[in-house]
């Protein structure tokens, strides 16, 4: 592994990052792995996944944690910061024959020392309880794949029920299971019970209870995750065609959706107080949508390649106390009259039960920033903060933001901006004081070519905008079409850096006319896609599997369908909404990134090698110090 700091070279694999809160290192002797700790050749292996639950056992080591790798499934104790990992007693191990194991998930009600449920989807469509503490497999659901043949993308329990579990499948259906039914030795025959905007739910006619007990077919191709809100009352679905679909889940009605800026959503998560969604995918981007407003807020652009898992950081939610200012509205007040979501099933944490007091009809509010990460399939760790300027547009700035560039058509004309980089040897720490936004978007283009394309002469930033360290610009002064060359540069280079991104795509093609630049822009998506799949993995399927892919998306996803969509409440344009910058953005692995969970005293990180790292918190590091176990070093020494 390389050494800490902050080298040049691509290569180079980050072993801690800071933050304001102070430094997140890497714990070399809590890594997870395959026994013999080789890396997994991942080569048309399905993701590797890690789920994690507390047996709440006496001596207070109640975690455990299962993940696979290729055909191998393990289940350790997690001893996280406080122990050195020990992978020479695995709890359970099976190795699968046939078929892959491609996601799994705990029942946290059920979870005692002596017993655990826990649930395994396969790339051959079957979803098994097993219970690894007793090593049993209790039943096997789809088992002649009479239901659906295709991959399970995504299993979990449904929130507060210890019997029902939903499954979504890479057809693009999601399946409803009690685990005391039987699935019947024919396929089972629907009935319509709900038809929307591209969705239906079907109910299985039988004489008797047998699985499924609903279907659900969402969108066009395959559904790619889905996340359950922390009060188990609304269900929002990523999915390849691109969409974000939020459903009431009881009454299986349509809450809201929202649109990728180009290519499928794969990766879905709920802000704790389940106010905001944060979705990625195949446009590189971070979106965080409102489920007040069901329209989105915010973009983020740092990974350069597909983001594969996005999570909110319970722990990092920062919450104030203030007096309202005098402009606030409270809409989001208003809401969380008719919806309130309760802590009972999210975890206990200080951040979660403040933010409730925001639900409340108080005249107070409270000041809140919300921490979200990601990781993308370009090896990176990105780290958000969502601030009160990007939540609350219409307030007056009351102080400097960190890492956010606020782009709002409706703002005052330009002012000024005043931008401070500060590079230290492991992280690149950029303070942006906004005074003023960009209404047209084009990040510092000629104002005369902005006037003649946009209409918007008198609001035009000067051509002397400061660069900050993530957001893209023409390399043309004159705003030219001219694309910037793809130099590779890591995420902590200098301010000037330029990227071949899909984001300068979007900036050429918004600044020259509305629509008359999709095919420069289907262009550079494909020329963006070759040089991912020359620089990086690309997920779990094959490079010929991929290519099909690619050809049925672009074959469904029409010019004209996408100029239906974009520039609306469905698909801003990217001057329409403020373009986050990432808090932090390092390479951390060798291979794509495949899992990022957020803990208590650490956060967890995966990739397709088949390690599970652990990053302890700030503060954290010390409580393993004197645990280091020379045994358990990859290269045999103490690091």
């Amino acid at each position: 592994m390389a050494a800490e700091g902050g080298g040049k070279e691509m290569n180079e694999i980050k072993t801690q990052f800071t933050t304001r809160e102070g430094v997140y290192k890497l714990l070399t002797h809590s890594e997870y792995s395959r026994p013999n700790r080789v890396p997994f050749n991942s080569q048309g292996s399905n993701p590797v996944k890690v789920s994690f639950v507390n047996v709440n056992d006496q001596s207070g080591n109640g975690d455990r944690i299962c993940f696979n790798v290729g055909r191998e499934l393990y289940f350790y104790i997690y001893k996280g910061v406080r122990k050195a990992a020990d992978l020479s007693k695995p709890i359970d191990k099976r190795i699968y024959k046939g078929t892959q194991p491609t996601c799994h998930d705990f029942n946290p009600l059920t979870a005692t020392a002596e017993s655990v449920s826990l649930l395994v989807g396969f790339s051959a469509g079957q979803v098994q309880l097993i219970d690894p503490i007793k090593k049993e497999t209790s039943k096997l659901f789809n088992e002649e794949r009479l239901i659906d043949k295709s991959r399970v993308t995504c299993v979990r329990w449904v929130p507060g029920s210890e019997s029902l579990f939903l499954v979504a499948h890479s057809s693009g259906s999601m399946y409803l299971y009690n685990v005391e039914n039987t699935c019947g030795t024919t396929a089972p025959h629907y009935q319509l019970l709900k038809q929307g905007e591209n969705y239906a739910v079907h109910t299985c006619k039988s004489k008797s209870a047998r699985n499924p007990l609903l279907r659900w077919t969402v969108g066009e191709g395959a559904l790619n995750e889905f996340a359950f809100s922390p009060d188990g009352k609304f269900l929002a679905c990523a999915s390849q065609d691109g969409f974000l679909r939020v459903f009431g889940f009881d009454a299986a009605e349509l809450h809201g959706t929202m649109k990728s800026y180009f290519g499928g959503l794969l990766c879905v998560c709920w802000s704790p107080d389940g106010r905001y969604i944060v979705a990625g995918g195949e446009d590189d981007l971070v979106t965080v949508w409102s489920f007040s407003d069901c329209r989105v807020i915010a973009r983020g652009h740092g990974h350069k390649s597909w983001v594969s898992v996005v999570a909110f950081d319970h722990c990092t939610t920062s919450v104030e106390d203030g007096d309202p200012p005098a402009e606030f509205s409270g809409s989001d007040e208003d809401f969380h009259e008719q919806i309130h979501f309760g802590a009972g099933r999210d975890r206990a944490n200080s951040a979660h039960s403040r933010l409730s007091k925001r639900n409340s009809t108080d005249s107070r509010p409270v000041s809140v920033t919300y921490r979200f990460g990601s990781v993308g399939q370009d090896t990176q760790l990105c780290l958000w903060d969502l601030t009160e300027d990007i939540l609350f547009p219409h307030l007056p700035l009351s102080r400097t933001r960190t890492h956010t560039n606020v782009m709002s058509a409706t703002s005052p004309p330009a002012t000024g901006q005043t931008t401070t980089t500060t590079t230290t040897s492991s992280t690149t720490t950029t303070t942006t004081t906004v005074s003023a936004t960009n209404p047209s978007g084009t990040n510092g283009k000629d104002n005369a070519s902005n006037s003649s394309t946009s209409g918007n002469p008198a609001n035009s930033l000067p051509n002397t905008l400061p660069r900050s360290n993530s957001l893209p610009h023409s390399s043309n002064p004159t705003g030219g079409s001219t694309p910037n060359s793809h130099t590779g540069s890591s995420s902590n280079s200098s301010s000037s850096t330029k990227g071949n991104s899909i984001i300068d795509s979007a900036f050429i093609a918004t600044g020259v006319s509305k629509f008359a630049t999709l095919s420069l822009h289907d262009s550079r998506k494909e020329r963006h896609e070759k040089d991912h799949k020359r620089n990086h993995s690309m997920g779990h399927i094959s490079s010929k599997s991929s290519d099909k892919l690619n050809q049925l998306s672009s074959s469904r996803t029409t010019k004209a369908e996408v100029a239906k969509t974009l520039g609306t409440t469905l698909c801003p344009r990217m001057e329409d909404v403020p373009l986050l910058e990432p808090l932090v953005c390092k390479k951390i692995a060798h291979e794509r990134l495949t899992v990022l969970i957020f803990l208590e005293d650490c956060l967890v990180t995966a990739c397709q090698e088949g390690f599970v790292c652990t990053w302890a918190r700030p503060g954290k590091v010390g409580l393993l110090s004197s645990q280091n176990n020379p045994a358990n070093s990859p290269s045999g020494t103490v690091v």
